[in-house]
């Protein structure tokens, strides 16, 4: 597979992966195009090794670089500042996984991170521990606190609140 197949295979990881970060799919669609000008850009100066932790290193990089400037910026739309604008929209699912969905929501950002790059883009801790710029050993914490985050939270008798009702 030559590079540009490789960088076009990895566009709907990284959709996924820039949703599960913002929540907000024009953010989402936004950071995976300049994710993608990056890399485009920067071709010349990889060193090689696989194509798709590369890329998810550019996004989670410029993700962290928006975090911050955003943070600092006194003119932050007021949508930006309240954690409910990551709520979306999404296609009528079953319950089970509705509920899912909602509780990974409700997990800290680095916790979604962790369960995304392991336990759906399936890459070893070695690679999301060079994704994001963390030692092994915190992604393997992370991603233990995480789970069982999200089985406390899918445990909760509450848990029919989650639900959209219709």
């Amino acid at each position: 597979m030559d590079d540009l197949s490789e960088i076009e295979a990895a566009i709907p990881s990284l959709r996924r992966y820039a949703w599960s970060l913002l929540r907000h799919a024009a953010e989402a669609d936004d950071l995976v195009q300049d994710c993608l000008v990056r890399a485009v850009a920067g071709y010349a100066s990889r060193r090689g090794g696989d194509m798709r932790p590369w890329l998810f290193t550019i996004m989670h990089n410029l993700h962290v670089s928006r975090w911050r400037r955003l943070r600092r910026s006194p003119f932050v739309a007021a949508d930006e500042q309240d954690p409910a604008w990551h709520v979306a929209a999404v296609q009528p699912l079953r319950a089970e996984l509705q509920d899912t969905l909602a509780a990974i929501g409700r997990l800290p950002e680095e916790s979604r991170q962790i369960l995304l790059l392991v336990g759906v883009e399936e890459f070893d801790y070695a690679t999301v521990a060079r994704i994001l710029g963390i030692p092994i050993g915190t992604v393997m914490s992370r991603l233990s606190r995480a789970r069982d985050r999200l089985r406390q939270l899918m445990a909760e008798p509450e848990r029919h609140v989650l639900r959209r009702v219709k």
